[in-house]
């Protein structure tokens, strides 16, 4: 409800003029008409005539409730009977940048640094770093943010840095985040956590091992974000995870840090995954509270991975016994279970069961897992029939895996059918054509080898690059220098 249609609500809201703390009863409306009842309780009683702070918390309620954000708060501040200060401006500024939509924050920032009703500063710019980050491409306006914060000498504020380190890091750029970081005089411990997490997030493990070092070395306490990271880098650490993750869970216990669900759970996928099988189990069996689907498929999916396929699906029987609904990712590893231990029957018959028993849609993942049992066992026309009864879209890896299949059991007429497949996901793919020579050179098609020679030489193709498709990903090339006028 527009501010200029209160004074009619100013009766119905008078009632709640006896009750103290409006400013809760602003933060605890969940519609904009019972928002409009208290702001009317603040108008009649002069509430928003003396205290800022009400203020802010109805500008906060309002950017949160209303469908235009941005438009509703400029609407407030216009019909407020006191000049907005810095902190309730700020607040609002939090609160569209928390707010479904965080793109809001920017024009509602631009109209104020237009009208002079604010000058950025240190609170400032983490409110609209943290909506930057929200953004589906996050990098230009973490770009000119960061210019901004340099132009009003804020830059190396710990709470500011910590913004630009979160912002850069979601848009893939690491060496910004390092650099930012780097130029920090006075950093602190949210500091050192962001770095380590956008490390970790961006499969950096080695570095986000090496940034958990240094902040312990440097005195500062990690708290649970900062531990839950570090062992996720450990689970996925090419080189010493396994020994760094004993360190991070000696350093816990050291500390009293309780292993709580989260906490609980990377400990498990960081030895689970690293093969240390016992010490997974005896974690997971330690935790007091094992509810958290997450739990039991760190544990699962750890078994399977290291052949353990029998202990893996006793662990799923188990988890259903328990009460604990499986999710997706549950039916990944019990899936990847039977792979490892070569269980076509109870692979058949859980696939069968994920949408009818469980409500689960079977997804490229488990599709993969079948594809990649039946083409192991030599049943290819089974594979090929579940790919093309596939309810999602196959992609280049799925079709690869049954070519493999092909090459390993020497079918070429099946094979012939994956790269004409593939081939249609992605006509460059320089791979394809080299896998499917080979199976001919091993059956003796020497003239088919001839013919896609040639083919190959004719055609424009390239070698694509291998890509890990679990927890990887690369950096892209470094942007240009700031730029000068940003946010205007």
């Amino acid at each position: 409800m527009p501010p200029a249609t209160l004074v009619a609500a100013a009766g119905a809201g008078a009632r709640l003029i006896r009750r103290p703390n409006l400013s809760l009863l602003a933060d605890r409306c969940s519609t904009t008409r019972a928002l409009a009842r208290v702001h009317a309780a603040m108008l009649v009683s002069g509430r928003l005539a003396e205290d800022a702070f009400a203020a802010s918390r109805l500008l906060a309620a309002y950017a949160a409730l209303s469908p235009d954000p941005a438009a509703a708060a400029l609407e407030l501040l216009a019909s407020l009977p006191i000049a907005p200060n810095s902190f309730m401006l700020n607040a609002t500024i939090r609160a569209l940048a928390s707010s479904p939509d965080p793109a809001a924050a920017f024009p509602f920032f631009s109209h104020l640094r237009a009208t002079g009703a604010l000058v950025p500063g240190r609170h400032t710019f983490p409110f609209l770093l943290k909506a930057a980050a929200r953004l589906p491409l996050p990098l230009p306006i973490a770009e000119q943010l960061h210019a901004l914060a340099v132009r009003h000498g804020v830059h190396l504020d710990a709470y500011v840095a910590n913004g630009l380190v979160r912002a850069y890091s979601v848009a893939g750029r690491l060496r910004a985040a390092r650099g930012v970081f780097d130029a920090v005089p006075d950093r602190n411990a949210n500091l050192y956590t962001t770095m380590v997490s956008a490390y970790a997030q961006n499969g950096r493990h080695e570095d986000a091992i090496a940034a958990f070092e240094e902040m312990v070395r440097e005195g500062f306490e990690p708290g649970g974000a900062a531990l839950s990271s570090v062992l996720s880098a450990c689970a996925r650490s090419a080189s010493g995870g396994l020994e760094m993750g004993r360190r991070v869970h000696d350093l816990m216990a050291a500390r009293g840090v309780a292993e709580g669900t989260i906490l609980g759970t990377a400990l498990v996928d960081m030895y689970a995954k690293n093969g240390a099988i016992r010490e997974a189990v005896v974690v997971f069996e330690g935790m007091p509270e094992r509810r958290a689907p997450a739990t039991w498929n760190a544990l699962i999916s750890g078994l399977a991975h290291h052949g353990h396929g029998e202990r893996a699906l006793d662990m799923f029987r188990r988890m259903q016994r328990e009460g604990v609904p499986p999710n997706a990712t549950t039916l990944v590893g019990a899936l990847s279970a039977c792979c490892h231990a070569e269980l076509m029957d109870e692979a058949r018959r859980l696939f069968r069961s994920m949408e009818k028993d469980l409500g689960i849609s079977p997804g490229i993942q488990h599709y993969g897992c079948m594809v990649d049992l039946l083409g192991r066992a030599g049943l290819l026309s089974e594979a090929e029939e579940t790919i093309r009864g596939m309810k999602c879209e196959a992609d280049t890896v799925i079709w690869g895996a049954l070519l493999m299949a092909c090459k390993n059991h020497g079918n070429v007429e099946i094979a012939e059918r994956a790269v004409v497949e593939m081939l249609k996901l992605d006509p460059t793919n320089h791979g394809v054509y080299v896998g499917l020579s080979n199976l001919y050179a091993e059956a003796g098609r020497w003239q088919d080898v001839d013919k896609l020679r040639n083919v190959m030489n004719g055609a424009q193709l390239s070698k694509i690059p291998g890509a890990s498709i679990v927890g990887g990903s690369l950096e892209q090339p470094e942007s240009s220098p700031l730029p000068e006028n940003v946010l205007t």
